[in-house]
């Protein structure tokens, strides 16, 4: 079965709207562990919009699954995600006037710094995913690199319809493909939701998925577990 990490950034972004201590996300994510989650995503940017320092230490002493931390090529927080111990790492492209992650990482243009923080991850005993596009160069620079595992930014594809969003999902299947031909392990996150995901976890080849804000906005309505079974029980569609 295709694993699910459940990312709780936009419960910390609820939090920050009034700078208090309300929703707690470090609670949501232990409700989210007990509907079944395999795992809890964070992303510590460097503007702190969301998640905070302090979450992801509690978070990383308080979780009983595995900790994903996603963070950029800045200095600051690779030194930050070194000092966390977070067992998983993902490193992505970061701007700040983004309201999200817009794309995947440039692993051509940013080989020299990857590589100087691969073994280091490695020497901590985290392993690193790089969040790319489906794209055969990016992935070909990745395993030249020695990447673990890549995950596939599923953003083109959530935000298409119709016969586009067929166009991308045969890209996101064919780059999975290329992916395992290169020896990489493939993971997938982006815009995922009850709609579209149940596509994305049938593709030969993928272990996990890191979904946030649709389970986010969906615990609204029926509370956190509910709403991460309900994903869990999407992600098991074989047809």
């Amino acid at each position: 079965m295709v694993r699910l990490h459940v990312n709780v950034d936009h419960v910390a972004t609820l939090r920050q709207a009034r700078l208090g201590h309300d929703p707690d996300p470090i609670q949501w994510a232990l409700a989210a562990e007990r509907a079944g989650a395999h795992g809890i995503t964070v992303h510590l940017r460097k503007d702190r919009r969301h998640i905070q320092d302090r979450d992801v230490g509690e978070l990383r002493t308080r979780c009983g699954t595995l900790l994903n931390l996603e963070c950029s090529l800045d200095s600051e927080m690779v030194a930050l995600a070194l000092k966390s111990n977070a067992q998983a790492i993902c490193l992505v492209p970061e701007r700040r006037e983004e309201v999200t992650t817009e794309g995947g990482l440039d692993v051509a243009l940013e080989r020299e710094r990857i590589a100087r923080v691969l073994p280091e991850f490695a020497a901590r005993g985290a392993v690193v995913s790089l969040f790319i596009d489906p794209e055969p160069r990016q992935l070909e620079a990745a395993a030249r690199l020695g990447a673990p595992f890549v995950e596939l930014h599923t953003g083109s594809y959530a935000n298409a319809a119709g016969a586009g969003r067929e166009r991308e999902l045969l890209r996101l299947v064919a780059g999975a493909a290329h992916a395992k031909r290169l020896g990489l392990r493939v993971n997938a996150g982006h815009g995922l939701n009850l709609e579209n995901t149940a596509a994305v976890a049938r593709i030969t080849g993928m272990e996990e998925l890191n979904i946030g804000y649709s389970i986010v906005a969906r615990s609204l309505f029926i509370g956190v577990e509910a709403a991460v079974r309900e994903m869990l029980q999407c992600m098991e569609q074989r047809t």
